[in-house]
């Protein structure tokens, strides 16, 4: 390696590894302030999450009633039990196993399945409309493509099972790493990275028509 090489190398190291401690320090700061309760946390928490949040429930749920219903109860939640955070994983990947448990309790509670069959497979029926939501900071899908690209992307997704479509928009909408999705879909790595390139397959001709490609490790 040259000189100028082992130097771009060192820093880096030294860039990822502030931004790291930068995002460790944030997220013990969130959960001192939510054991404490302080005043507007929550506030700022909402205006922060409230897009991906939403987007999230949206494709679990594939209704924008029943999103909005759940997307209040997660915040109410995250109230009533912030203290239980302790500010070791990110915020974010707490926050969405909150939502996830949240939809596995609704459909367990309708349909009387288990919960592994809660996340696997759908019918036609089952398969989510199409939706939008507005949101400032674009994910790493729509940084992928944009405007007919980015539609027939979304438009993939929507066609994939719900085990896959999960997965593929923790990674690339909402930017979780392999770990952090394993932590919320509270399955194996192994299995999530099966999903993962399941999706991607299924979604492979889409994604090839794109001039970006995705990178996808965790």
């Amino acid at each position: 390696m040259s000189t100028l090489a082992h130097v771009q190398s060192i820093f880096t190291r030294s860039s990822v590894n502030a931004e790291q401690e930068a995002v460790r320090q944030e997220n013990l700061a969130i959960a001192a302030g939510l054991k404490r309760q302080e005043a507007g946390l929550l506030d700022e928490l909402i205006v922060r999450y409230q897009h991906r949040l939403l987007r999230y429930l949206l494709f679990l749920t594939s209704s924008r009633e029943l999103a909005e219903d759940l997307f209040q109860e997660v915040w109410m939640r995250v109230l009533m039990r912030g203290a239980q955070y302790n500010g070791k994983a990110r915020f974010d990947t707490w926050l969405f196993t909150i939502a996830r448990n949240l939809v596995i309790d609704y459909r367990r509670k309708r349909t009387l399945a288990s919960l592994d069959e809660l996340f696997e497979g759908s019918s036609e029926d089952d398969r989510p409309m199409s939706f939008e939501v507005a949101d400032e900071q674009p994910s790493p899908f729509d940084r992928l493509s944009s405007g007919e690209d980015r539609e027939r992307v979304s438009e993939a997704l929507l066609e994939l099972d719900t085990v896959y479509r999960e997965v593929l928009v923790l990674r690339f909408h909402e930017d979780l790493s392999l770990q952090e999705i394993a932590t919320v879909t509270r399955a194996p790595l192994s299995t999530v990275k099966s999903r993962l390139y399941r999706g991607l397959a299924a979604i492979k001709p889409t994604l090839e028509a794109s001039a970006r490609p995705v990178e996808v490790a965790g």
